[in-house]
């Protein structure tokens, strides 16, 4: 460059003594480009450069240099949109991790570096971000500042060091054999770490599994430690189908797992296993070191397993079958198949059956070393063509086969079945299948001909009708006999004298052809021939015409693309494929035609220009017609106003912008919170208008714009954000503030307004103020059906007036005001006449006048008296509201202390009594509904131990010896061994059942004996037992699909329903003894104890504390504990201090002793209260026996109370003995069994009738409101959560160790069986889940804690624990509860509790859900393992004679089912039955006469 220009040397010239000069210009080529930047601010970090730019949006550049200048990294961040950034960024002095900058409104500190958002070393380090690195022992993206011992060398690496300095490691041995044990694993650890030498480390498998690791001395870079393998029992499970098992591994240092890595444990055995058809080819090609045993057929990693024999070393070396076509057979038929073998010598000889799929076994036998022949093999199949796998297995079980690594197929066919024609039926011959066509299609036989031609073809419809003269459309034909194979009409379809050539892959035999039409010289129309053999015609003809366009609307669009254009034009519906192709390439989409239109959407376009438009039909030639449509610069919106709308919505938007015009439609959504998007209108070229959309929330949201179904998005911020690809737009530059909708009020807040016909209306109506801005013309006012014209608007009122008349036909109308989408009813317009109203009003007044005069003379006489009563009645509220309060305090300190205490009470060690398995069983299965359940106890007072306690015996039939005359046992033993092998043919048990619930006098009670009884007569093969339930099952569910699929197993009324109560009684017994069994003891202990700290009525066993509403104690009836020394030779303990309370009756005394000395006995062998005496020593002479009623008995209203410890005046820590008595006396009987007219206890049951003859003041001052001690029950509830939270989650929970398999196989099972039926409905699966677990066992045993445990279950625990089985209930139902102020208090009290003890129930589902699915044969050995554990519990000889009885009852209708059904039939099953009865007959009743 040459000498500057005077004037450019005056740079500066006013500034300095002498101007500027130059001669040797700096150059420098730009490091990065980019339009509008006002800032910048650089620092050198790590080995980068780190520029910050700020640009005239508000939005601040980060680039990342490296030592080259190059860019490395780039970032956007949005500082305060549309504002310019400040020339002026300075980073922050105390902190360098901070920059601070300005815009035209605010001032902001940005940090430098977002590294958090970086999980990964690889992320963090392959980000090239000048300022962040990987803090190794933290294992986080950091700056480095922020990482400890950065300053230190392999403490923080830089994004300079590269990703391949991150922590990286190697574990060897990288397979470990499962059966093969390990001293230890080597690691070995690479890239950037410090030393681990001193440090506590450990390796760490996951799951809480982690053993000691060491590093043997210091080192950087490459470092050596070693660690131990994590124990046997705590190697994963082997997934599914997969002989080996990949673990990830940690190096675990100060509490973080700093690097990791995998290894895998492989087992050779589950090879085999995983592929049966290939185990030893895939045993020897494992990619772990396995072998082959021939003579074990198993895989093992040590061959020293193998027995002498030989045995292959190589995959090529193994015995398997070799693949022989064979020819396909009919169903039915048989025939020997004959299957070649290779490597035959390590099996020789051995037995084999050839396996063709699901029990289909046929004998193999041997032809020579290397085939073997499967003889007389039968198949059958119902389908057109079946195809059978064949494989080689040798005898016995399990199933072991020989390879198959090409598997051999056996074809079987069906003539009957899928050829509805003769071509269809003669076409088959292609297939191998000798089908012949007679009436239908039915097998060839051997002598028969070979079949002859058929019918000529049949054309019943083509499509479409027309097409161009270039040919090329798909031409379909249907109709029947259109060949039976592709070459019989290959060229034989015409169009007149053009041909049309089938397309061999869409050829259907006999019913369907396409063709695609040749050229045809001219326009023609003629019929569709079709010629094989025979030649068919077609009714309808096809015509060749040729299709022109001449016209495009519009001609114009914007280049983003959607625009709607239509192309004019002739015969433009014809053919079979039509395109429209933009510039020769992109498809105009969304295509619609008409004979003389098409209608299609326009693409994207890359620049605005012309492009032409092509119509083609059959992917040929364009039509003539040079069509030409221009892209233009897209539509540009600038701004919106109002910016605010009501969040109701509605309100008109105003949208400026440019080239509107060319805008078809256009939406506007609001994004989070907006609900559906609104449809604008196109006012010109620059305006366009929007009705706000509705928003769910009070919010300030982005909005966006869609013109012509595409997104709208501002070029500039589009420009700006191409500096950084991998930054997404982060949303519109618009936004609209939504407001909680205008309140609206008369001036006056009257709800009627009074108006007279004809006379001027004119509204005043107050606004609440808002911030919305509203403009008058936004308003809407309407009276009826009239506008109110809007005349003043104000912030706060609004005037209206009506010219029109209002009608006064309709008597009321309503005045509502409108804004946009909200309307509000202000108040209601009330007409009337006018000239009636006044005579109307006149005649009112005078008679209020003269009633006014009447009304204040009786007011003066009575006001003294009314002044009185007042006085009166207040002092009586001011008494009741004292009392109220006194109430509530108290309350409120129980609930606070209660709770504790009880905690206390009940942490204490003591056995939970279960009842053994076989009595669980039987009080589950026959709870009291069967004739056969009986219970004997035998008195206490007969059989007392050398302790004293009691032995009481429970004994059921079941249980027993089966109690029949030695003369008749021989027969009827033979009688029920071959009536229990008919119970054991699912054909038999299964019409047995159906039959019998066929009968109406066979009822809900003898369905459920009947379960329980297969029950335990099939309770030692419970896999047996199963299938039929399911099969039951399905039949259950096919009949409620067809009506309300939802009440399905609501209740137990059929058989298979108590069947499946049962089978989940047996299956969830181990986890309710041993998961659910302590936290629902100790539930029921928490009630007990309860209960007891307050007054219990022994009468009507009404108490203080209780959770259900009809058993509370509504009075204030005072309860003072009394600590009682007792002494009582029994339970094993002599003397003990027992708390009861002074309003306690003397049964309640010795029944809180008795649990106090027998709480570690079951409650069966515990000496009954009557059975007792209690003696109160009240000095060294003076001794008293304590009865509930005796001589000093007080009587009250006609009525004997019952003696308590008050009473007597017991002293606290007085002296008492318990002993037995030789004799009862049974003159007074149960306390609860007392007649309620001759006594009571604590209160009165007639006091409610007595008490009107009482003052006011002296029934007043006995009683307040009795609703308020509803407050105990909360304070109950409050004491027992805990109890019941621990409970819930014990059902609702899965135990890693002992999960419920049985849930999950029956969960499955219902939804596969919902899945069959098309069932999607997940809430119709819930309710069966429900209903078949939760609702069908666990609020039977909620409900009856006696099935599970030796314990007394009082009537009012059982009324507790309705309310509680009531909470569960709702817990599991997926309804709403609709609840109020009147809703029964036994929900309203667990109202708070539901969702979230609904959420668990979810979760619990969803659990269940994510198992492992079970297979038949897991299942299988599940439930054999169950029937092993309880063998022998039931005499099941006692269970097959009850059923007999069901058999005999209904003898002719069981022999009727079994003679209808095919299959019992064929086995003869009613035979077998006759001679059951023939063995009984004779015999049962008069041997059980005489037992």
């Amino acid at each position: 460059m040459g000498q500057l220009q005077p004037e450019q040397l005056d740079c500066g010239a006013a500034h300095l003594q002498h101007p500027l000069s130059i001669l040797q210009p700096l150059k420098a080529t730009p490091v990065f480009r980019a339009p509008g930047l006002t800032s910048v601010a650089v620092a050198s970090v790590n080995n980068y450069t780190a520029v910050f730019l700020g640009t005239v949006n508000g939005r601040l550049l980060k680039i990342n240099l490296n030592e080259s200048m190059q860019v490395v990294s780039r970032r956007v961040v949005t500082v305060a949109y549309g504002e310019p950034v400040h020339h002026v960024m300075q980073f922050d002095p105390a902190d360098s991790g901070y920059l601070y900058l300005m815009t035209s409104h605010q001032m902001a500190r940005v940090k430098v570096a977002a590294c958090n958002v970086h999980s990964t070393c690889g992320d963090c380090v392959g980000a090239a971000d000048a300022y962040c690195g990987w803090c190794a022992l933290e294992t986080r993206c950091t700056l480095q500042q922020d990482c400890a011992n950065s300053s230190q060398h392999h403490f923080w690496t830089s994004a300079s060091e590269g990703p391949s300095r991150c922590p990286a490691m190697t574990v060897l041995p990288a397979e470990i054999d499962v059966r093969q044990e390990y001293p230890g694993m080597i690691l070995q650890i690479s890239g950037s770490l410090p030393s681990l030498s001193g440090m506590e480390m450990a390796c760490d498998y996951g799951k809480n599994i982690r053993t000691v690791a060491r590093v043997p001395g210091p080192a950087f870079g490459h470092q050596i430690a070693y660690c131990n393998l994590l124990p046997r029992d705590r190697f994963p499970p082997f997934p599914p189908n997969q002989d080996h098992v990949t673990v990830e591994m940690s190096v675990r240092v100060n509490g973080r797992n700093i690097v990791k890595a995998n290894f895998t444990i492989y087992d050779c055995s589950r090879t085999a296993q995983v592929y049966p058809h290939t185990a030893c080819t895939s045993c020897l090609s494992a990619q772990w070191p396995c072998f082959w045993c021939s003579q074990q057929h198993s895989c093992v990693s040590n061959q020293s397993r193998c027995e002498a024999s030989p045995n292959p070393t190589s995959p090529q070396d193994c015995p398997r079958t070799l693949l022989s076509p064979l020819a396909p057979v009919p169903t039915g038929g048989s025939q020997n198949i004959l299957v070649p073998l290779a490597n035959t010598a390590f099996f020789q000889g051995a037995a084999l059956e050839c396996s063709f799929g699901l029990e289909e076994i046929f004998e193999a036998v041997w032809v020579n070393e290397s085939a073997v022949r499967c003889d007389q093999v039968v198949l059958h199949t119902t389908q057109k063509s079946q195809v059978f796998p064949l494989s080689l297995q040798l005898k016995g079980r399990p199933a072991r086969f020989l390879d198959s690594p090409e598997p051999m197929t056996v074809v079987v066919y069906n003539c009957a079945t899928g050829s509805p024609d003769c071509s269809q039926c003669l076409g088959r011959e292609d297939l191998g299948h000798l089908c012949v066509w007679s009436d239908g299609c039915r097998l060839r036989g051997p002598l028969q001909p070979m079949p002859g031609t058929c019918p000529a073809p049949e054309i019943r419809a083509i499509e479409p009708l027309s097409g161009p003269l270039d040919g090329g459309t798909l031409l379909t034909i249907r109709g029947r006999n259109l060949g039976r194979r592709l070459s019989d009409v290959a060229h034989g379809v015409w169009i007149g004298g053009v041909a049309c050539e089938p397309l061999p892959d869409r050829y259907t035999v006999s019913e369907e052809i396409v063709c695609v039409t040749g050229p045809a010289p001219g326009p023609l129309s003629d019929i569709v021939t079709v010629n094989a053999s025979k030649e068919g015609k077609s009714r309808d003809r096809f015509s060749y015409v040729l299709p022109l366009v001449h016209s495009l609307e519009p001609p114009m669009g914007p280049k983003a693309g959607g625009t709607r254009i239509t192309i004019h034009g002739n015969d433009l519906h014809v053919g079979s494929e039509l395109q429209v192709l933009v510039n020769d390439t992109d498809p105009c989409t969304e295509l619609m035609r008409t004979d003389t239109s098409i209608t299609c959407t326009m693409p994207e376009g890359a620049l605005p220009a012309p492009v032409p438009v092509c119509v083609r039909f059959e992917r040929r030639g364009c039509v003539h017609g040079n069509l030409t449509f221009w892209y233009m610069q897209n539509p540009v919106i600038t701004a919106i106003s109002p910016r605010r709308s009501p969040v109701s919505g509605g309100r008109t938007i105003t949208v400026a912008g440019e080239r509107f015009h060319m805008v078809q439609n256009v939406s506007m959504a609001v994004h989070h919170i907006g609900r559906e998007p609104t449809l604008c209108k196109v006012l010109n070229s620059t305006l366009i208008t929007c009705p706000s959309p509705g928003a769910l929330s009070n919010a300030s949201a982005p909005v966006d714009f869609f013109i012509n179904g595409r997104a709208y998005a501002d070029e500039v911020a589009v420009t700006e954000e191409l500096l950084d690809p991998e930054e997404a737009q982060r949303g519109s530059r618009f936004r609209l503030d939504y407001l909680p909708n205008p309140q609206f009020s008369t001036a006056k807040r009257e709800k009627w307004i009074k108006h007279h016909p004809g006379e001027p209306l004119t509204l005043v109506i107050h606004k609440e103020q808002d911030s919305l801005g509203l403009q008058s013309h936004e308003y809407r006012v309407k009276i009826g059906q009239v506008s109110c014209d809007i005349q003043i608007v104000s912030d706060r009122i609004i005037h209206c007036s009506v010219n029109e008349s209002l009608g006064a036909a309709e008597g009321q109308l309503p005045i509502t005001i409108q804004v946009g989408n909200f309307n509000q009813t202000i108040a209601t317009l009330q007409l009337g006449g006018s000239e009636t109203a006044i005579v109307v009003s006149i005649v009112i007044c005078s008679v209020l006048l003269l009633l006014s005069v009447v009304a204040l003379f009786i007011f003066c006489t009575k006001s003294r008296r009314a002044e009185r009563y007042w006085q009166k009645t207040l002092l009586q509220m001011e008494e009741m509201e004292s009392q109220i309060r006194e109430e509530i305090r108290k309350g409120f300190a129980e609930l606070q202390t209660d709770m504790t205490d009880l905690t206390k009470e009940l942490n204490r060690s003591q056995g939970i009594p279960f009842l053994e398995y076989k009595h669980f069983v039987t009080r589950t299965f026959f709870p009291k509904c069967s004739s056969l359940y009986e219970e004997r106890y035998v008195l206490p007072s007969q059989t007392l131990n050398s302790q004293g306690s009691s032995q009481a015996q429970e004994t059921h039939p079941l249980l027993g010896e089966w109690k029949i005359p030695e003369s008749c046992r021989p027969n009827m033993e033979e009688g029920i061994s071959l009536f229990s092998s008919l119970l054991n043919n699912k054909h038999f048990l299964i019409v047995f059942v159906h039959a019998l619930e066929q009968q109406k006098d066979f009822a809900v009670r003898d369905r459920c004996s009947l379960a329980s009884l297969l029950t335990i007569a099939l309770h030692g093969k419970l896999e047996y037992y199963t299938s039929i339930m399911k099969e039951l099952l399905v039949d259950l569910i096919d009949a409620s699909a067809a009506k309300n699929p939802k009440l399905m197993l609501r209740r137990t009324e059929s058989v298979v329903e108590k069947m499946l109560t049962n089978w989940m009684s047996i299956c969830m017994y181990s986890c309710l003894r041993e998961t659910v069994g302590e936290p629902f003891f100790l539930l029921l202990c928490a009630i007990k104890q309860q209960i007891n700290k307050g007054s219990i009525d022994a009468i009507t066993g009404k108490a203080r504390y209780t959770l259900n509403e009809e058993w509370l104690l509504r009075e204030n009836i005072e309860a003072k504990p009394r600590n009682l020394n007792v002494s009582f030779q029994g339970c094993g303990m002599d003397s003990l201090s027992v708390r009861a309370m002074d309003t306690d009756t003397l049964t309640q005394v010795k029944e809180k002793i008795l649990e106090a000395f027998c709480k570690n006995v079951p409650y069966s062998q515990w000496p009954r209260a009557e059975d007792v005496d209690l003696e109160w020593f009240a000095s060294s002479t003076q001794s008293y026996i304590l009865r509930d009623l005796d001589d000093t008995s007080v009587v009250e209203d006609g009525r004997k109370k019952l003696n308590t410890l008050a009473h007597y005046k017991i002293p606290e820590g007085a002296s008492l003995a318990m002993s037995l008595i030789d004799k009862k006396d049974n003159t007074l009987g149960r306390v609860k069994d007392l007649d309620t007219e001759k006594y009571f206890h604590l209160v009165l049951p007639t006091d409610e009738l007595a008490e009107p003859k009482k003052s006011h003041r002296q029934s007043h001052r006995k009683k307040v409101l009795p609703e308020i001690y509803l407050t105990r029950l909360l304070s109950t509830k409050g004491t027992l959560q805990k109890f019941l939270d621990d409970l819930f989650k014990a059902i609702l929970s899965i135990r890693e160790d002992k999960p419920p398999l049985a849930v999950k196989y029956f969960f499955d099972f219902l939804e596969e069986q919902a899945e069959k039926r098309g069932i999607s409905d997940p809430d119709t699966l819930h309710i069966w889940k429900t209903n078949s677990l939760p609702l069908r066992f666990w609020v039977n045993i909620l409900k009856n804690p006696q099935f599970v445990f030796d314990i007394d279950k009082t009537d009012h625990i059982d009324a507790c624990l309705s309310v509680i089985a009531q909470a569960f209930i709702d817990a599991c139902s997926i309804s709403d509860l609709q609840l109020g102020k009147d809703s029964p208090t036994n929900k309203l009290l667990y109202a708070k509790e539901i969702p979230e003890y609904r959420k668990i129930v979810q979760r619990y589902y969803k659990q269940i859900q994510d198992m492992t699915p079970l297979s038949e044969q897991e299942m299988n050995a599940h439930l054999a393992e169950e029937s092993r554990k309880y063998q022998n519990e039931f005499n099941t000889n006692v269970a097959m004679a009850e059923i007999y009885k069901y058999a005999k009852r209904y003898r002719p209708q069981i022999m009727a089912a079994l003679e209808a059904n095919p299959t019992a039939r064929r086995t003869q099953l009613q035979h077998k039955f006759e001679q059951v009865v023939a063995l009984m007959e004779d015999n049962i009743y008069e041997c059980y006469s005489e037992a």
